[in-house]
């Protein structure tokens, strides 16, 4: 234990001091699909995002959730008027690489975000974590993290 916190959680808090944060110009929509409506944009490939801007696919056994770009949004659209959609999202990146023995690092940034009254939508690749937030909390989240990281790209 350093200053009464368990070793995991000065090892987050060090990994998140290092941590660079990049904001992505790009604004996002989070979609919520059926099965049966995310099988019927499969079958039109046009649809497919433009692999210009970063995106999520991922499917639970309730639902496909996407998460696209506003260009690559305007394009399905039509496709999925049906499904649930949240638009107005920016992304925070956090460029540190993060191993799997890392625990506590999204836990960290949670609390973070959560005292600011911050709502999230974490998202995590093989290495990096990720933060969605409504662009009318950006600003907000930025100087709730200024004092928790190394800089803001």
């Amino acid at each position: 234990m350093e200053n009464g916190l368990p070793e995991y959680q000065v090892k987050a808090e060090k990994l998140l001091s290092g941590a660079r944060v990049e904001v992505s110009p790009e604004t996002y929509a989070v979609i919520s699909l059926t099965h049966t409506n995310w099988t019927s944009l499969l079958d039109n490939p046009e649809l497919s995002p433009r692999m210009t801007a970063p995106f999520l696919i991922f499917k639970d056994r309730w639902e496909v959730t996407m998460v696209l770009d506003e260009e690559d949004y305007l394009t399905v659209r039509h496709a999925v008027r049906d499904a649930g959609v949240e638009k107005g999202f920016r992304l925070l990146s956090f460029d540190v690489d993060l191993g799997f023995d890392v625990i506590g690092f999204m836990a960290r940034i949670s609390a973070i975000l959560a005292d600011a009254g911050i709502s999230i939508l974490p998202v995590s690749s093989f290495s990096r974590d990720h933060v969605l937030v409504k662009q009318g909390d950006l600003a907000k989240a930025l100087r709730a993290l200024r004092g928790h990281i190394a800089e803001v790209c």
